[in-house]
């Protein structure tokens, strides 16, 4: 079976989407999530751009990966310094990731009004940099930007672009329709004339913009690359990047091409709807494999015919991207996934028990008052554990009380929690003072709680996040809130649902401290 390589750029080309904005501990939790999907390559950012990126590769090389290496990604060499004093260069190096991935210019038009330097310089520009770079690292990729247009206004010269770089020892030329406005006849008539008369891999970057990019990535497959570039659920600049989350089961299920196994395929519509829940964007229904409308069914000849013969209205068995049939009205989803979940989390269960059943009713009705759990596992594992007799109650909450004072224009408001607890048998009292609402009730019930459980010290908040659940309630709408704790080894996510912001926080924050203390179950000090 031929085999390709998938090169995950959400944390980066992603990031770029119109209302995304990841966090240092967003991207490792993402990158973690794409390393168990299988990619092969992460690109983690551009670690010459900003301080949350030369902060997320200081971190994240330290992550224990298991199938994915880690890319940092920049451009070639400014045209007045040379490729060993260049300061671009130099901080790919130090993000020490072992593979690197640089754009350079290969549309004509570009390196004149762009770039202004003349197209030999630019030829110069792209050599010198993989060269200097291929010194140090074990792979380079060179991302031809605008290739196609380049080759449509100047073929010779963008195939000149690929020389350079080939020359220089690249070891993939990836091949970018920057603009994403090359129709997919033209892409892999191109590609085709091209790969030919090149040693190197190719692989292929293409852009949505006109809503051909999934179409377009698997054609240049089909014409003979070797890596497809793209990001989960296609974000990206305006109208996206490529979706590796239909790229991947079209190539594997349709077409035969290896991308990854069998049992990381079955997590595809968990990675992506873990990745919108941290992206803090709503689920597309109808996304294609993942989405709940995929393979959801409504009409009466539909449902007769889907429960004789799936395949009749099915194009594969959801369960092998992890999703799962549908019949709205009396919905027949979810005991499966539940199952499979019980054995992430070590947790036995029959697939024909009492508990089984009342996990389904309870996650019902919980959807329905807007909690989701994905972003949120803890608290789901919790969730689990309560329905099997697993969980235990460490403290009973008596009371709890948040001021919020402002004393004078100009100033920050102040924030107070005071707190009332029972824990085995003895009451703590206590308050404390927070950077906002949420930060003071944090501190309050750990202050409360850390002289019987000293191993909460290590606990920290890491992300918060809030989503409104029903527009046009205003400020009586539900609202989600997702945070993400961490001690030294893990990090784990919990959520609250509520139309009182502080009550749906307060939700979270207890499934926080719970799910530390069941990990490490140890009795109260006293």
């Amino acid at each position: 079976m031929r085999k390709i390589e998938i090169y995950d750029t959400t944390l980066r080309d992603g990031a770029q989407s119109e209302d995304i904005s990841f966090s240092v501990e967003d991207k490792l939790r993402i990158t973690e999530k794409l390393d168990d999907l299988g990619v092969h390559y992460i690109e983690g950012g551009w670690p010459g751009s900003n301080p949350r990126d030369i902060e997320y590769f200081k971190k994240a090389v330290r992550l224990k990966l298991k199938n994915s290496r880690l890319v940092s990604f920049g451009s070639t060499h400014r045209p007045k310094k040379k490729a060993n004093r260049d300061e671009t260069l130099k901080a790919l190096l130090d993000a020490k990731t072992g593979c690197i991935t640089i754009f350079g210019k290969t549309w004509d038009f570009h390196v004149r009004e762009a770039l202004k330097v003349s197209l030999k310089e630019n030829l110069d520009l792209i050599h010198d940099s993989v060269a200097f770079l291929k010194k140090h690292a074990d792979q380079v990729f060179f991302d031809a930007e605008h290739f196609f247009d380049g080759f449509l206004h100047n073929p010779a010269y963008a195939v000149k672009c690929l020389h350079a770089a080939e020359e220089a020892g690249a070891d993939r030329l990836v091949l970018c329709d920057t603009n994403g406005g090359t129709m997919t006849t033209a892409l892999k008539d191109t590609v085709k004339k091209i790969i030919k008369d090149f040693h190197v891999p190719f692989g292929i970057h293409v852009h949505n913009d006109g809503d051909c990019a999934v179409a377009n990535s698997i054609a240049a497959v089909e014409a003979g690359v070797l890596q497809i570039q793209g990001t989960i659920n296609g974000l990206g600049e305006r109208c996206g990047n490529a979706n590796l989350v239909s790229i991947i089961p079209n190539l594997q299920l349709k077409s035969g091409i290896k991308c990854i196994s069998p049992e990381q395929l079955m997590r595809l519509r968990e990675v992506s709807r873990f990745v919108n829940e941290i992206a803090n964007v709503r689920h597309f229904k109808r996304q294609p494999f993942t989405g709940d409308s995929a393979f959801a069914h409504k009409a009466g000849i539909h449902v007769n015919a889907i429960r004789k013969r799936p395949e009749t209205y099915e194009h594969i068995r959801p369960g092998l991207v992890g999703n799962s049939q549908r019949v709205l009205v009396s919905d027949l989803a979810g005991r499966s996934n539940i199952l499979r979940k019980a054995e992430e989390f070590g947790i036995r269960m029959s697939g024909d028990s009492a508990e089984l059943q009342s996990i389904v009713t309870n996650l019902k009705e919980l959807e329905n008052q807007g909690f989701q759990f994905e972003g949120a596992e803890a608290s789901f594992e919790m969730l689990m554990k309560k329905a099997l007799g697993l969980h235990k109650r460490f403290f009973d909450l008596i009371g709890f009380r948040v001021i919020i004072e402002k004393r004078k224009e100009g100033e920050d408001p102040l924030s107070e929690a005071t707190i009332m607890l029972k824990v085995s048998g003895h009451i703590e009292h206590t308050a404390a003072t927070g950077r906002g609402p949420v930060n003071a009730l944090d501190n309050a019930l750990r202050k409360a709680l850390e002289k019987f459980y000293p191993q909460l010290r290590e606990v920290r908040l890491l992300d918060y996040k809030v989503r409104v659940l029903a527009a046009g309630k205003g400020t009586t709408a539900r609202v989600r809130v997702l945070i993400e704790s961490g001690d030294r080894e893990n990090r784990w996510g919990t959520v609250g649902v509520s139309e009182n912001i502080i009550e749906a926080s307060y939700q979270a924050l207890v499934d926080s401290i719970e799910y530390k203390l069941l990990k490490e179950e140890q009795p109260p000090q006293s």
